[in-house]
């Protein structure tokens, strides 16, 4: 199987992105240590007809453009990290993360649309993005607002050392 094939089918297939196709696009932008404060990560790596990131951001840190099969790509220089874009995405394709949020801790924002939801200070499991076991977590908190349209965001600290693998997470 060639290697663009076996990337397809990793996807199609079994519904997960791997690092490796992330990588390959220039429009996955992962912060580093100099952000002071949780910025979005956007894993979108199909062309569809989608914009609800870009009209969600409020400072125009994203842009999709006028052909919204277009990828979204981020300024990570201009995103507050507000997490508007991170409920609006259909395809729950966004999180905000902070690569040295506190004492050897990396910070994760991302959505949760199951029940029960999490509760502060919570213990969990934190996962990657083939929902796989990566490290302990710990929620610090979770909105539900009705501005985003029922999809709670969890909010989770976990070992810096699993900073990139680490996207949502499951209960002990």
């Amino acid at each position: 199987m060639s290697e663009v094939r076996e990337k397809e089918s990793r996807l199609k297939v079994d519904g997960a992105v791997s690092l490796i196709e992330l990588h390959e696009t220039v429009e996955y932008i992962l912060p580093d240590e100099h952000y002071d404060h949780p910025v979005a990560v956007i894993e979108c790596i199909e062309g569809i007809p989608c914009n609800p990131c870009e009209t969600a951001c409020p400072v125009g840190a994203i842009v999709v453009g006028d052909d919204i099969t277009t990828l979204p790509v981020i300024d990570p220089t201009i995103c507050t990290g507000c997490g508007l874009c991170v409920a609006a995405c259909p395809g729950l394709a966004i999180y905000l993360k902070q690569q040295h949020h506190s004492d050897g801790l990396s910070y994760i924002a991302f959505p949760y649309e199951y029940l029960p939801l999490p509760e502060k200070g919570q213990a969990v499991t934190m996962v990657d993005r083939r929902g796989q076991h990566v490290c302990s977590g710990t929620v610090v908190r979770v909105i539900k607002t009705k501005r985003f349209d029922r999809t709670a965001i969890v909010h989770a600290t976990y070992d810096s050392a699993f900073y990139e693998d680490v996207v949502n997470m499951v209960r002990l």
